[in-house]
């Protein structure tokens, strides 16, 4: 992978909420390609800092091209263990967080990372290669019943039991191996409706089992007060409703957080026209408060 296709998204929207100050300290829980950061950085100036987590190596490596005008750290892992990578980087608290949740165009357009139906790949889904558990070992181990809630819970898929019970049928003959033969078979038993294909719940229901996204995000939204300082912000963009769901609920909770976007941000007219695959972001921010002291008497 030569060079960055991915395009952020609302990096206008972002610079806005999050509001980086020269001199601060900043984390990007899931740089990507590094199009935020890299935006971020030319806020924080040369008396910066930001701590770059990635789980994808291969993203990281794309984001290390940039030039960022700031002090950078660069760390392979999930946003989950934040806690844990500012913790070996000496740093207790940073005043600024991003999390963007959704995967990037580098990694949907490679064909060898099994993310889309739309080339032919091996059903892999994995953001970190260095995870055992593929889509592939969903798709051909876990029984019927358990395929289907995994349609379900994380696709909201309707079709969800015939799905499962036709993947098991075929399976018994041959394994599921490709993303287009999953595809295919998904078509063949949901009758297709408008412009998005059958397969694209399914696909995004595995996605997230394989990476344990929504797991992951509950972690990490429940360290997060513990991450950043009193009057620091943090700012999430979601892509779908599961995701959303957690990140409002967990900014509600006033006792740590003070909510600066009544209704989520989303991209302008102007940006989803130039970038479909913007649509469906959904931004919230949120202000650090400071802890109140209970009085002993």
């Amino acid at each position: 992978m030569s060079s960055a296709r991915h395009v952020p998204v609302m990096v206008a929207e972002v610079l806005h909420w999050l509001d980086p100050r020269p001199g601060e300290t900043a984390l990007d829980m899931t740089c990507g390609a590094g199009g935020h950061a890299q935006a971020i950085a030319v806020r924080l100036g040369a008396d910066g800092c930001l701590v770059l987590l990635d789980r994808d190596p291969s993203m990281l490596a794309i984001a290390r091209r940039r030039h960022y005008p700031c002090r950078v750290h660069f760390v392979q892992g999930n946003y989950d263990r934040a806690g844990e990578v500012l913790s070996q980087l000496g740093i207790r608290t940073v005043q600024r967080v991003l999390a963007d949740l959704g995967f990037a165009s580098d990694q949907m357009d490679d064909p060898a990372r099994g993310f889309s139906f739309q080339h032919e790949g091996p059903l892999d889904m994995r953001y970190d290669p260095s995870q055992p558990l593929t889509a592939a070992d969903l798709v051909n181990q876990l029984p019927e019943r358990e395929l289907a809630d995994v349609f379900w819970r994380y696709g909201q898929e309707r079709h969800s039991r015939a799905i499962a019970r036709q993947i098991v049928r075929v399976r018994q003959r041959s394994p599921l191996c490709t993303t287009t033969q999953l595809a295919e078979l998904v078509r063949s038993v949901v009758p297709r409706r408008g412009r998005i294909d059958p397969a694209t719940r399914v696909f995004q229901a595995l996605r997230i089992a394989v990476n344990d996204e929504l797991g992951a995000l509950e972690r990490m939204l429940r360290d997060l007060p513990a991450l950043v300082e009193p009057g620091g912000r943090a700012v999430v963009i979601s892509f779908h409703s599961l995701e959303d769901r957690l990140v409002k609920r967990a900014f509600r909770d006033r006792a740590h957080w003070q909510v600066l976007t009544r209704k989520p941000v989303t991209p302008s007219d102007t940006e989803k026209s130039l970038n479909p695959r913007s649509r469906s972001a959904r931004l919230r921010a949120a202000r650090r408060v400071a802890e109140r002291v209970q009085d002993p008497t």
